[in-house]
This record gives C-alpha cells, structure tokens and sequence, in this order.
C-alpha cells in the first residue's frame, strides 16, 4: 500500500489517498492516537469513492473513532472500463430507456462486478489492519450485493449496514441466507429503481439473529442524514 497525499481536516479525521497495485483508495483516520475499529465503505457501481455523500459520511464516522476506507472497484471512478463493461452499460440505459424489463441485464451486469471487486477488499483488508492505529474489529456499510458476498467469505467482518437500493445477483439473495452476524439495513420505501418486496424479501432471507430495517419515505438518494447517526450508534455496540 503506498499512500500519495495526505491532508488533516478540520474536524481533525486524516484523509490519505492511497494505491495498493490497481486498487485506488481512500483512508480516514481519526486524531485520537488509540487503535480504531475499521468500516470499509463501499459505493453501488459507478459512483466514485469521491462523491460528495460518500465522502461526508467517511468523514463524519471517522470523526467519531472509527477508521473508514473507501476503493474504487474495477469499472468505476478512477478505474478504467473494459469493453464489456461499456456494452453492460450501453444495453442497462438502452432498456431503461426503452422501458423493457432490466432485470436481465442488471444480472449479467452486477454479478460479475460483484465477483471482481470481494478479492480487491480482500486484498483492501489485509493491507489496513497490517497500518498502526487500526485494529479489528471490522464493519462494512454500502453496496448490499458486495456486503453480502464479502460477509459470507470474510470471518473478520463483525457486523454490516446495508443500503438496500440496488440490484442484488441471485447467488447472493441465497448467500443472504448465510449471513449471521448483525445487519442494519437501510430501505428507501419509494425507491424508483429498487421493488420494495424484493427488498423486504432479501431482508427476511438474512440468517441473522439481530437484523434491524430502517425504512424511510423518498426516493433512492434520500436516506435522512440521521441515519448515518443511528448508523454510527449501531457499529458503536459491535465493533467497540
């Protein structure tokens, strides 16, 4: 892992961009000098790990003791595209235009990004918790598809928050059904791009004992910013 810019914030969180081979990344720290518990952040595909909303609620969990990092999965923000995945693409807006049903398309589409980007958090995790100043345990919050398949391969991940907008793959709607550690998962409940029951069905399909829904009315980018307070509560009684 080799960091190339560092800058302290004003509400004292270090922000560090970082390379580690083709994966780019963002770390924030917070000041205090004891170990952090780590949450890897993950965005739906296509939105780059510098978003403004992204960066806010890094910034925000970081402040509050939490080490939280960020990457760019293959295909998005400053990761080039293949070929297929601009077809993918092209063929996602042409049916949505079109008004055809995407189902089709989202899953030949998100599975393999899903598969390609668990190995590079993977590879993510091993190099932070090897940093001084960050310990276990370890959250995740974000991309639901990618949560999912990353708890049910990674022992180290402690507990999740999961935005339930976005396509989820088949095979991870079964593997849901071997996630056990704690969920807090976020509904928007007029999300134009997410069917509800598909939502609430994943939802019971999660093999967690402790798994809370949080659902709030509005659309897909409208989750109330005091969900990320509640969030922060929520890592606060299983990472600490």
């Amino acid at each position: 892992m080799r960091f190339t810019s560092e800058q302290r914030l004003d509400d004292g969180v270090l922000e560090r961009e970082f390379t580690l081979g083709e994966i780019p990344g963002t770390l924030w720290t917070p000041a205090s000098a004891e170990p952090a518990p780590l949450i890897l952040t993950a965005h739906n595909n296509g939105l780059p790990k510098g978003a403004a909303r992204l960066v806010a609620r890094a910034r925000y969990t970081a402040a509050r003791g939490y080490a939280v990092a960020s990457i760019d999965a293959a295909g998005c923000g400053d990761r080039p595209r293949s070929a297929a995945d601009e077809q993918a693409r092209a063929e996602l807006r042409r049916a949505m235009q079109a008004g055809e049903p995407v189902d089709e398309v989202f899953e030949s589409f998100v599975g393999p990004l899903v598969e390609q980007a668990v190995p590079d958090w993977r590879t993510t995790l091993d190099a932070l918790l090897s940093l001084p100043g960050i310990g276990g345990p370890v959250g995740y919050s974000g991309w639901t598809a990618v949560g999912i398949r990353l708890a049910a391969l990674e022992p180290r991940i402690a507990a999740a928050s999961f935005f339930a907008g976005g396509y989820v793959p088949h095979a991870q709607r079964e593997e849901a059904r071997r996630i056990t550690i704690p969920l807090l998962v976020l509904l928007q409940w007029n999300d134009e791009g997410n069917p509800r029951q598909r939502a609430l069905d994943l939802f019971d399909a999660f093999g967690s004992k402790e798994k809370t829904l949080h659902a709030n009315l509005g659309g897909h980018t409208g989750t109330p910013w005091f969900e990320l307070e509640d969030t922060v509560r929520f890592f606060g009684r299983h990472l600490r």
